[in-house]
């Protein structure tokens, strides 16, 4: 038996040393040369302490064969995910598991829009990416192993395509835009469900919150009255059918969160400009971002030469967050509305054709294959309209297909590679019209002390419907009309105030509202947080900037905290629960650390509130037959902190005797959270737990302990500058002043 257990140590020590060597043999080189082909002349690669790399050449496509080697050495498994995900090519890769995955990513055909856009790009740019896909093929080749993934895998890593590139942009729109409408499919389906006094109180665009850069914050519509609406007698308007609907029906959308702001010269402590920026994205191993420095040093005319440091994306060769010594720049999402849903009428005497401005028109039909990893490909019908794919029925059974800004081959290209040699804020804000990214607010701030922002990237010009709501566009004036204009670009260039702001959340108001859309920007409680701290600064420095990007006071949530005290004070036999409900969050700091019982306890006690009360007017005062499932409904705080503070009598869901009854009993529920005997041992570090994992390390536990960068508690809220959740948070984080 001894023996026995002996071989069996012996043989994993074995396994281990060899997977230790195959991998040590899968990394990338980092000391000597290399050879390669269409290099113009010698670029040079040294890397930092941290592996940071600077790539010095002479020549831009030369430094962008050298990225891509980088990238492919460093990341290739990372980067082939993004092409595959973007164009619904995973299960070639990962097997059978991930078929389902395709086909909706399939419907969009981005192979297809990436070759489209490939093809109409400029030819500096085609070049561009060609030198770049050069560099990866080559930078996998000079691998002794390849990388460790496919070795598990058992498969060989695919060459690299120009075109890739623009698929590795379409994963961002994935990630960044309302991919599917579902925006607009929440509020058609509150439109048609609701009476439009209760839909406008509901899905109000703005609230106290709000901190735009242009205009006000909204005040929040009445509350409708008992005609409308009545919960405590069980009259309801008239006609109309109760919804059936889960308990928390309405659940909030989870929050997200990136921050980005500039501070003009005449308020930092050096008169010079500062751009801060925290991208907030999924935290997975290897972290979304690739930092670099980009130099090339030419004989020819200066404005020709770069020199710029910042974050790049594998797949992509230009830096895309950074400075190049002249200018900054970050981004943030602007959650602006780039899709649509449009509705189908289908001609009666034929189901194979649908109704458009110029008459009945035969779906265009596709076939796209599927691989299969270990199985036989699957074959996927494609219906596409002249508006974009067909994404199938809505709940009343009609039709209807996606107008998405990922779709247009204009809207996808390299032109941000000319923010390398910008010099100014003024050129920056020409450039961004004309540059094809998933729309972004843009911060920016230069060597003379000059601060803006406006939206990077192309903007549709809509007319003749309501793009919040799904809509037939068979008449000749409704839909996407071509491209706003570049002269009509909102933007604010160096404000009295001496600095701009963002976080996801409404920036301006009126006309220039409309033509960035509501595709579920956030609320406003980061950005006024922002705002607020941006003013206190008299002489702002990098350490002041840093110190904003890791506030974790959560200003939103300390109203409600006076409520809940106020209401536990207003029970005369508090309970054993409520009492320590009551001390813990009356000694509650306004922060979200991980030792904060009160935070959890006040976050807990809204949401409760929150999902209870909503859903209980929802499904009283509509006339769904079926549930509605929302997505990035993310102004309900005005709404909702309206009913609570006002109280109406005939919004009290019934099954409660008074507000107090209603807010003790979400107080009860919030406490129920908590398993613990002392609620001081339900802390928000128990809850809110990090695990930052490689994409293998689920389906390959065994070796998960080498596959994650960490495992536990982080600091930082839903509504807070240092916004953190369990998959979400800080992907970067940068204060620079050019």
């Amino acid at each position: 038996m001894k023996r026995f257990g002996l071989l069996i140590s012996v043989f994993m020590l074995v396994v281990a040393l060899s997977i230790y060597v195959v991998v040590r043999l899968s990394l990338p080189l980092t000391e000597g040369e290399i050879s390669l082909q269409k290099l113009t002349n010698t670029v040079v690669v040294e890397r930092d302490s941290l592996g940071v790399p600077t790539v010095r050449g002479s020549d831009r496509l030369d430094v962008a064969r050298a990225t891509g080697f980088l990238h492919a050495q460093d990341r290739f498994f990372q980067m082939d995910l993004m092409r595959r995900a973007a164009a619904g090519e995973l299960s070639e890769l990962l097997g059978a598991s991930n078929v389902e995955f395709d086909k909706r990513r399939r419907i969009h055909r981005m192979r297809s829009v990436a070759q489209k856009a490939l093809a109409r790009s400029s030819a500096s740019e085609r070049a561009m990416m060609e030198a770049y896909a050069e560099g990866v093929n080559a930078g996998v080749q000079a691998l002794t192993v390849r990388p460790f993934e496919y070795l598990i895998l058992r498969t060989q890593p695919e060459r690299w395509l120009p075109e890739d590139t623009i698929l590795v942009a379409h994963s961002m729109f994935f990630r960044l835009n309302d991919s599917d409408a579902s925006h607009d499919a929440s509020y058609g389906r509150l439109h048609e469900a609701l009476p439009e006094e209760l839909y406008r109180f509901v899905t109000a665009p703005g609230s106290d919150w709000d901190a735009p850069l242009v205009g006000n914050a909204m005040k929040t519509p009445p509350i409708p009255g008992p005609a409308v609406c009545d919960l405590r007698s069980g009259i309801v308007v008239p006609d109309t059918k109760a919804l059936f609907l889960p308990s928390s029906f309405f659940t909030e959308a989870p929050a997200a969160g990136s921050n980005s702001w500039a501070v003009a010269g005449k308020r930092s402590a050096t008169g010079k400009a500062i751009v801060a920026n925290d991208m907030h994205l999924g935290l997975d191993v290897p972290n979304v971002w690739y930092r670099m420095r980009l130099i090339v040093e030419t004989p020819a005319p200066e404005e020709d030469q770069v020199n710029v440091t910042g974050v790049t994306l594998p797949g992509i060769p230009v830096v895309i967050a950074g400075s190049n010594g002249s200018l900054a720049w970050g981004f943030t999402n602007s959650f602006g509305d780039w899709s649509d849903l449009v509705l189908l009428e289908i001609d009666p005497k034929n189901a194979s054709a649908y109704r458009t401005p110029n008459g009945f028109r035969p779906f265009d039909v596709y076939t796209e294959i599927i691989q299969i990893a270990g199985g036989e490909p699957i074959r996927l019908t494609v219906r596409s309209t002249i508006w974009g794919p067909v994404i199938g029925e809505d709940y009343r059974g009609r039709l209807r297909a996606l107008r998405w800004l990922a779709h247009e081959p204009e809207a996808l290209n390299l032109r941000l590679a000319k923010f390398e040699r910008a010099v100014s804020v003024n050129e920056a804000v020409s450039l961004a019209p004309t540059i094809g990214v998933p729309p972004q607010n843009l911060m920016l701030a230069d060597t003379a002390g000059n601060i803006g922002w406006t939206i990077i990237g192309r903007i549709p010009r809509r007319v003749g419907y309501d793009p919040k709501l799904p809509a037939y566009w068979s008449e000749s004036e409704t839909g996407w009309k071509g491209w706003v204009a570049p002269h009509d670009y909102p933007a604010v260039i160096n404000p009295d105030s001496g600095y701009v702001w963002t976080a996801n959340a409404r920036v301006v108001e009126g006309e220039l509202l409309a033509l960035i859309g509501d595709g579920g920007y956030l609320l406003g409680a980061r950005a006024s947080q922002i705002r607020d701290a941006l003013a206190k600064l008299e002489a702002a420095t990098l350490d002041n900037m840093l110190a904003i990007q890791l506030d974790d006071r959560s200003r939103l949530h300390e109203r409600w905290r006076n409520l809940l005290l106020a209401v536990l004070s207003s029970d005369r036999t508090l309970s054993s629960r409520r009492r320590q409900l009551q001390d813990i969050i009356t000694t509650w700091d306004g922060r979200a650390t991980i030792d904060s019982a009160g935070y959890r306890m006040v976050r807990e006690f809204r949401r409760q509130t929150h999902d209870e009360l909503l859903s209980h007017i929802l499904q009283d005062c509509g006339n769904a037959e079926e549930p509605i499932v929302l997505n990035r409904m993310n102004q309900t705080e005005g709404p909702l902190w309206r009913l609570v503070s006002e109280q109406p009598s005939h919004l009290l869901p019934n099954i409660y005797r008074n507000w107090d009854h209603f807010l003790l009993t979400m107080a009860d529920a919030a406490t129920a959270s908590c398993s613990h005997a002392s609620l001081a041992a339900c802390t928000w570090g128990e809850i809110n737990t990090v695990l930052i994992t490689h994409p293998l390390a689920k389906p390959l536990p065994f070796l998960s302990p080498w596959l994650y960068i960490h495992n536990g508690p982080l600091p930082g809220g839903d509504y807070t500058p240092r916004y953190q959740r369990q998959a979400n948070g800080a992907s970067e984080r940068f204060a620079v002043s050019p």
